[in-house]
């Protein structure tokens, strides 16, 4: 365990598996306090018994796509904590087919999931960021939206996947570029293939097709994503890490 994080606050969305799990374990370990959020709440128990200092974790069950909920969830970060300096924007689900035909409550989980629930969480939390910026002791504050590969790259069988995160950068960077001045540095990090549950939410069809693209490849494991994110938050006030891809060595595009 280190300090560079010691006497701040981190929300971490999403963080019941995978890249959340990873990413609050991570930031716990530089020596943030952290509020978990997600809607399994066994697991976000689990978890904080992992990171095992009780005055130092936060669960918070809750659904990002639920506005009230987003808004409670950083509200009852700060009452708790007093403070907020860092969001990571990590819930998200990824539900691929063709687009014909497709089921629309597939697409509208996911604008709801990756878009709104992102966005109700970023408007919540701005201005106990914004205050954060401006104290000791870092004097600088982050968000970081964990978009995708598909934030950059269309890909058949991928359409509305592909303009939800297109949706992240698009508005990280209008964000970034109305609070940077203000010491709000504003980050996405944007992961190729990894070994978590992402994909198993598919219809088993689509999943087979995934297997079948990337079946042979090593995927990334969900700590080098926590990594880079741990990386990005931890520079010195005057260094942004703007945006972050990374892929599995094996994976082409």
């Amino acid at each position: 365990m280190t300090d560079r994080l010691a006497d701040t606050v981190a929300l971490i969305t999403g963080a019941s598996s995978g890249i959340g799990e990873a990413t609050a374990l991570a930031l716990a370990a530089e020596g943030a306090t952290v509020a978990i959020a997600a809607r399994r709440r066994d697991r976000l128990e689990a978890l904080a018994k992992q990171i095992g200092d009780d005055t130092r974790v936060l669960v918070l069950e809750t659904d990002v796509t639920d506005r009230d909920q987003a808004r409670a969830m950083v509200e009852r970060t700060v009452d708790e904590y007093g403070r907020l300096d860092t969001v990571i924007n990590n819930a998200g689900v990824m539900l691929l087919g063709p687009i014909l035909d497709a089921p629309l409550e597939e697409w509208e989980e996911m604008v709801h999931l990756n878009l709104l629930g992102l966005l109700y969480t970023t408007h919540a939390a701005l201005p106990h960021l914004l205050k954060a910026a401006e104290s000791e002791p870092r004097r600088v504050a982050d968000i970081v939206n964990v978009s995708s590969v598909a934030g950059r790259v269309a890909r058949l069988g991928s359409g509305v996947y592909n303009a939800t995160k297109f949706g992240v950068g698009a508005f990280s960077e209008s964000l970034r570029q109305e609070v940077t001045k203000r010491h709000v540095r504003v980050s996405i990090i944007e992961p190729g293939a990894v070994a978590t549950e992402l994909a198993s939410h598919n219809r088993p069809e689509i999943i087979k097709n995934i297997q079948a693209t990337f079946g042979d490849i090593v995927r990334l494991e969900a700590t080098d994503i926590a990594e880079a994110i741990t990386f990005t938050v931890t520079r010195p006030g005057h260094v942004t890490v703007n945006e972050v891809l990374i892929r599995p060595t094996e994976q082409e595009r």
